[in-house]
């Protein structure tokens, strides 16, 4: 059994904030999939949008806007 590797806390909130992206992506109409896929395709401008200190609802809407 491999061991699992101990995140950064700061890689951890990140992880934490794009589920919660998710989450938003999926009330304003996508399916989980797609909400999936999307953060994939656009994980560098969601980190920038984590950084820049957006909360999730404000990055989903971004998303949802643009």
């Amino acid at each position: 059994m491999a061991k699992k590797e101990k995140l950064d806390p700061e890689t951890e909130a990140l992880i934490k904030w794009c589920i919660e992206v998710e989450g938003f992506l999926v009330k304003g109409g996508a399916t989980v999939a797609q909400a999936q896929e999307f953060i994939e395709e656009q994980v560098e401008w969601l980190t920038d949008l984590f950084y820049d200190g957006l909360t999730p609802e404000e990055a989903a809407q971004a998303s949802l806007d643009g």
